[in-house]
């Protein structure tokens, strides 16, 4: 797998973003009707999370080791999918005839991925190369009516500021939209920033290149340096 390949997932995240990014300053524009405009939006963004699903899953299924149809390695695979999709509902049906799984995972959302997987033992190809890692360095966020009280959050470290600021607007979007959000605004959960990112899930911003040190702001503090004292001065 070449470098390109490899950073194909992280390309096609951030022109999903810059595509939300735009649609939310173009619909407005394009209707009167903030309603409409809300709908569309959440339609798209809802699409979109659907479409990462059902790829994430295929994926998934590709990796995962099927060497036998026995009941340890069922019950192991199982709890991979259990762990990778824990809001779903998983059921696996094996086929000793076809020596094959079927793995069928619905989520929430009324989403439903199904896929037949074939006994084998999957091992990284010998001449794929290793995925760059990137790292994740400081991005502290503070909101306009405080500037002097920071989040202290990180993006990947091939973000702009930018790029990342779309990241936490789309991820604070997805949230309040999701299943979770919506339960949390029906119990009279503010809808503000300071509740979105001390809820949020840690999978959610990963996700999207962004990760949470501390659930609580900080005050930023002006360091004075100490002037040193002169030889022979008491």
């Amino acid at each position: 797998m070449s470098k390109k390949t490899s950073n194909a997932p992280k390309s096609k995240k951030n022109e999903e973003t810059q595509l939300l990014a735009l649609l939310k300053q173009v619909l407005p524009k394009a209707t009167s009707d903030a309603e409409l405009a809300g709908k569309i939006y959440e339609a798209i963004v809802a699409q979109l999370r659907v479409k990462n699903q059902a790829t994430s899953f295929v994926k998934f299924c590709d990796r995962i080791p099927l060497p036998d149809l026995e009941t340890k390695t069922l019950d192991e695979v199982k709890l991979q999918f259990a762990a990778a999709f824990s809001e779903g509902d998983v059921t696996i049906q094996p086929n000793k005839k076809d020596k094959s799984l079927t793995v069928e995972v619905v989520l929430p959302d009324g989403s439903q991925f199904n896929k037949e997987i074939k006994c084998r033992a999957v091992a990284p190809e010998a001449d794929e190369e290793q995925e760059i890692v990137l790292k994740f360095v400081p991005f502290p966020v503070s909101l306009p009516g405080d500037p002097e009280l920071a989040w202290l959050l990180a993006k990947r470290e091939n973000m702009t500021s930018d790029e990342a600021g779309i990241a936490l607007s789309k991820a604070e979007e997805e949230f309040w939209a999701s299943k979770a959000g919506q339960k949390m605004l029906r119990d009279r959960v503010e809808r503000n920033f300071p509740e979105f990112i001390s809820r949020a899930p840690a999978g959610l911003l990963t996700e999207l290149g962004l990760k949470r040190h501390y659930k609580l702001p900080e005050p930023i503090r002006v360091h004075r340096t100490i002037a040193s004292q002169k030889p022979g001065k008491q």
